[in-house]
């Protein structure tokens, strides 16, 4: 048994990141390219991105915190997603220019 692995419990792991967390960033600079000031619906980048509601909002929050993301939330627990300005930025760094 692996002690080390137990205490990250889903946490970064040296070099590795979690799979989640780049499929959001994919599925939100996929929004940004293909609806450029549009944000998405949490359910729809749930549904794109594979992600189980929990641990999109988990990992948005951590996005928001990093500057990276943009959150609006209803009372009735809806809301919408997108990049920053930084988020943006850091996206086009990652995955490349969106393709024509």
């Amino acid at each position: 048994m692996n002690n080390e692995n137990d205490r990250h419990d889903g946490e970064e792991n040296g070099d590795e990141i979690d799979p989640a967390l780049v499929a959001i960033l994919e599925q939100l600079w996929r929004a940004q390219c293909e609806t450029p000031g549009r944000a998405w619906s949490l359910a729809k980048l749930s549904k794109q991105a594979g992600v189980p509601m929990s641990g999109l909002r988990r990992h948005l929050t951590a996005l928001v915190d990093g500057g990276l993301a943009v959150t609006t939330l209803a009372e009735d627990g809806t809301g919408s997603a997108s990049l920053s300005e930084d988020g943006r930025g850091f996206c086009a760094e990652v995955f490349g220019a969106p393709a024509p």
